[in-house]
């Protein structure tokens, strides 16, 4: 049991080292810079004339 959770912990933190610097850039990059442009995406899509469940 204690086997299982050292594997379990060692593999959160290598998996944390290894994408925490690429996800910190993300969330500033998406969070600072392209909020508005994905905010006015997502209304574009949310207000569209089209509908899409009519087949």
């Amino acid at each position: 049991m204690f086997l299982l959770l050292f594997f379990v912990l060692l593999i959160q933190f290598f998996t944390y080292w290894i994408f925490e610097p690429l996800a910190s850039f993300l969330e500033y990059i998406l969070e600072i810079r392209l909020f508005p442009i994905i905010a006015l995406i997502s209304l574009i899509f949310l207000f569209s004339a089209k509908s899409f469940e009519e087949n």
